[in-house]
């Protein structure tokens, strides 16, 4: 789970691009291209970064760029020895937008947490604190530096820390085991 929406405004879907070598990790931001087909935003200056990916389009190996949930599990999926990790719906080949070709977008405003953050600018550690505003970054990840778009897609309101999962542990303040660090924002686009 890379995106827990707390609230939203507009839920929509767009027709996915099929680029499998660029996959869309739900959490991400997400632009449309010419064809009004939804892909990863890269942050250019040329971009429309229209929301937030509610979906994942991904049937490659998990990789920093293409994080798996701690419950996926790698299956043989043919006889050639083909893997894949399993997503949300194993039934669509662990692509979520496969059934349809369509990707959910949120857009209009809303209120969510992400792990689809930058971490590092070169080696720089990115800083978030309450009220930076967020850009996209080369990877669709939401970050305080500016892009090269400059297109603002929303506002920190929680810096990245231990989401609660509702499982009693010791992991998070509320006396709970963490889902993983979130930041949480609202959504301006």
């Amino acid at each position: 789970m890379a995106l827990i929406e707390i609230y939203h405004v507009i839920a929509d879907y767009y027709p996915v691009h099929p680029d499998w070598t660029t996959p869309i990790v739900e959490g991400q931001c997400v632009a449309l291209n010419a064809l009004g087909e939804v892909q990863r935003a890269t942050g250019a200056a040329a971009e429309f970064a229209l929301g937030v990916a509610g979906d994942t389009m991904s049937t490659n190996v998990p990789t920093a760029a293409n994080p798996h949930t701690p419950y996926s599990a790698a299956l043989q999926v043919n006889a050639a020895g083909r893997q894949a990790w399993t997503q949300n719906r194993v039934s669509d080949a662990f692509d979520e937008t496969l059934a349809s070709g369509m990707l959910t977008v949120y857009h209009g405003g809303g209120k969510f947490a992400t792990t689809e953050y930058a971490l590092l600018l070169g080696a720089v550690p990115v800083a978030y604190a309450v009220g930076n505003a967020l850009y996209v970054d080369a990877n669709g990840r939401l970050s305080t530096n500016v892009s090269a778009s400059a297109q603002i897609m929303g506002n920190v309101v929680g810096v990245p820390s231990a989401y609660p999962s509702g499982v009693p542990g010791t992991d998070t303040a509320d006396g709970s085991i963490s889902l993983g660090n979130y930041l949480t924002f609202i959504l301006r686009h």
